[in-house]
This record gives structure tokens, C-alpha cells and sequence, in this order.
């Protein structure tokens, strides 16, 4: 069984183009490219959902209260050793 779905997409020429000369430049299957390129998307998305996060973070005071007080506590075990 395969765990894989098939679909169906209509692309701009221009970018179509692209796929195709890249595909035979690095002798890839086209799919083989979108899945790459959607994968490294999504990882993107994924960092940039993270540094939001941390951005917000550092706007609650009592979430950066806790993190000064793990560093702090992460410190005192580094002077005790």
C-alpha cells in the first residue's frame, strides 16, 4: 500500500517551464521538485511561526519573568559545579 495521494494542479506557464528544465538539469522527476519545494515552504512557515512566538514572548512580562528565572536558576547550577 502506498502512502501517497495523487492530485491534480494547473501552474502558470512560465513556472511550468521552470519545473521542467530544472527536472532534467537535476535529472529529479517534477514531484520530486514541488515535494522539495513544499517541504522546505513549510519548514519555513514553521521558523517563522517560532520566531513570532518567541517576539510575543518577550512581550508577556510574566513569560519573560519565568525565562529570567530559569536562567537565572541555569546559572546557579553552572557556579555550583
Amino acid at each position: 500500500m502506498r502512502n501517497q495521494n495523487t492530485y491534480t494542479s494547473t501552474l502558470p506557464r512560465e513556472l511550468f517551464s521552470k519545473l521542467n528544465e530544472y527536472s532534467q538539469k537535476l535529472s529529479l522527476p517534477k514531484n520530486r521538485i514541488i515535494e522539495n519545494a513544499l517541504q522546505s515552504y513549510f519548514d519555513k512557515i514553521k521558523q517563522a511561526e517560532y520566531i513570532q512566538s518567541f517576539k510575543n514572548a518577550n512581550l508577556d512580562i510574566e513569560m519573560k519573568s519565568m525565562a529570567e528565572e530559569g536562567l537565572q536558576d541555569y546559572l546557579d547550577i553552572i557556579d555550583n559545579q
